[in-house]
């Protein structure tokens, strides 16, 4: 016994902190993978926010008020900003259709067109921004 060196601690040492640093390797990769996790969850929660305030524009102004919008109208809804913009901005608002289910040949009805965005920001610091757009198209007789 007396001639032993610590060979065997040496090496115990040595494998010890091998696996020290893959532990924290492995502690800080999953970390990187939570936050990226994150972000994702963050990304779908702020483009739902969007859609219902998309959706809740359209339900606001149904019928004859988007029809007769004449200047750009923005609210807030849903942690968001929804801005209507009558279409085309100056000129004859009335346009022919480009979807329409009853032909007319004495060219009775026309169209209203209003582009409908929805903003929300989300992320940390609110770095990030999404967008949804939309059209629509309001039928109303001519000259109405």
């Amino acid at each position: 016994m007396s001639k032993q060196r610590g060979i065997v601690l040496f090496f115990a040492l040595i494998v010890l902190i091998i696996m020290t640093v893959i532990g924290v390797a492995l502690a800080v990769n999953s970390t990187q993978s939570l936050r990226m996790s994150g972000a994702g969850s963050e990304r779908i929660e702020a483009k739902a926010l969007a859609d219902g305030g998309l959706q809740q524009v359209i339900t606001n102004y149904q019928g004859a008020l988007f029809a007769n919008l004449g200047l750009v109208t923005s609210e807030t809804l849903f942690n968001g900003t929804q801005q209507l913009t009558p279409l085309p901005l100056t000129g004859v608002r009335d346009v022919s259709c480009q979807r329409t289910d009853r032909a007319t040949g004495a060219n009775l009805v026309s169209c209203r067109r209003v582009e409908i965005s929805s903003t929300t920001t989300f992320g940390r610091d609110n770095l990030g921004q999404i967008t949804v757009v939309a059209g629509i198209e309001q039928q109303v007789l001519t000259g109405n």
